[in-house]
């Protein structure tokens, strides 16, 4: 099996079927800001999400224990994918 092509086939599932909230973040002077982040549900092989969130794709969020976030490059990279997979 192809390790690579299942993290980014995986990623790019996840970037399909996820979902836009507003989140409140800590920002860099010490307040507080809103941001909108991409959510999913973490129904996939554990193994590739924490391998996704160690690469710095993802990112576990403190408040559900059922859905995952993408981080910035996560999305970009799923974008990449998806234009090179769908055509």
């Amino acid at each position: 099996m192809n390790k690579e092509l299942v993290e980014e086939l995986t990623l790019l599932l996840m970037y399909l079927t996820s979902w836009e909230e507003n989140a409140y973040v800590d920002d860099e002077n010490g307040g507080i800001k809103e941001v909108t982040i991409k959510n999913c549900w973490k129904g996939y092989d554990f193994d590739i999400l924490n391998e996704l969130t160690n690469k710095g794709y993802l990112f576990y969020s403190k408040h559900s224990n059922k859905s995952v976030s993408l981080t910035n490059k996560g999305e970009e990279l799923a974008k990449k994918v998806m234009t090179k997979y769908i055509k």
